[in-house]
């Protein structure tokens, strides 16, 4: 078939039970409908439009959007999928989900209730800020937390990573002799915290990465760029950029409402899956940062395309009652 052949719009009857709902409607969520709509199935998407990234200008290393800004390309793919006429998009909130007899009962924000036999969760993390004045002004700008997503931008320039406890320690190491490849000169700014062990600390010298042990007291913004750090003893150190592994928390409480089992990932808790993408309670497949696979749009893309077919195979061939 051509590659241009264009979908004739169609408007069809709301279901009363959906066969599929698509909670979140970001890169993973988009990405999981489309492979549902795509075989003929009714699948309802449910996005309150605030993206885990929408505080970034562009969006780097998804193949074929690079440079393009979150809210550019989760438009253009929300119009994609909706031109399939068993789509249908509701901006709203799910604030509660429970099985049912049909499959799944979710309970959004004004009170309705939608129902489905199979539920995809794709509806991320936030990430929690330090509470360092100047950090939240420019996060998404002069505040990056992906060296993949953003470190090219602020190449051949004066970097640091900011550590925020010592359980984050590790992350920031890690992160620090990453962003040698994109800079000569990376600091790794410790903010008073302990545990940076003589081991890492041999592995950030050989990486020639500097290393600042005093409190950060303020980020010193010019626009929205960042223009230095000022430290607890009032020295002033001129920065590009600044790079922060996050810890993140769930946007929802929708999995744990279902009873979905959670495991440790590698920023904070997320759902755990099978290689299928399906949670530990039947039926509900989960993908994208609120998963194992985060971080980054195209990666968050790929597990909502797996997500997505795998949730259109159950509906085929559905599991035996034991």
């Amino acid at each position: 078939m051509n590659s241009n052949t264009q979908i004739e719009p169609v408007i069809l009857e709301e279901p009363s039970v959906y066969e599929a709902i698509v909670i979140g409607g970001s890169y993973a969520g988009l990405s999981a409908a489309v492979q549902l709509v795509r075989a003929r199935r009714q699948v309802l998407i449910l996005d309150t439009g605030k993206p885990r990234n929408r505080f970034a200008h562009a969006s780097h290393g998804f193949f074929g959007q690079d440079g393009s800004s979150p809210k550019a390309m989760i438009d253009a793919a929300r119009k994609q999928v909706m031109a399939y006429p068993t789509a249908r998009f509701r901006q709203a909130e799910a604030t509660h989900a429970e099985q049912s007899e049909e499959g799944f009962r979710v309970t959004l924000a004004d009170g309705s209730a939608v129902r489905a036999k199979r539920l995809v969760l794709a509806t991320g993390v936030k990430d929690n800020l330090p509470d360092v004045p100047g950090l939240k002004e420019l996060w998404g700008t002069g505040v990056a937390h992906c060296p993949y997503c953003h470190g090219y931008e602020f190449g051949g320039r004066k970097l640091a990573v900011l550590g925020v406890s010592e359980s984050s320690v590790p992350a920031s190491v890690h992160a620090a002799l990453l962003l040698r490849d994109w800079s000569e000169d990376v600091t790794l700014l410790l903010n008073g915290t302990k545990g940076l062990s003589a081991e890492d600390r041999e592995r950030l010298t050989a990486r020639d990465v500097k290393i600042e042990a005093a409190p950060v007291e303020r980020l010193i913004p010019k626009g929205h760029d960042l223009e230095a750090v000022e430290f607890a003893d009032g020295r002033k150190s001129p920065f590009a950029a600044m790079f922060l592994p996050t810890r993140t928390s769930l946007s929802s409480s929708i999995a744990e409402q279902l009873g979905c089992e959670m495991e440790d990932g590698m920023s904070g808790q997320v759902v755990k899956t099978d290689a299928r993408k399906e949670s530990t309670v039947a039926g509900v497949y989960v993908a994208g940062d609120s998963t194992s696979m985060g971080g980054s749009a195209i990666f968050a893309a790929a597990d909502g395309c797996r997500a997505g077919s795998m949730a259109h195979q159950s509906l085929v061939f559905p599991k035996k009652a034991s």
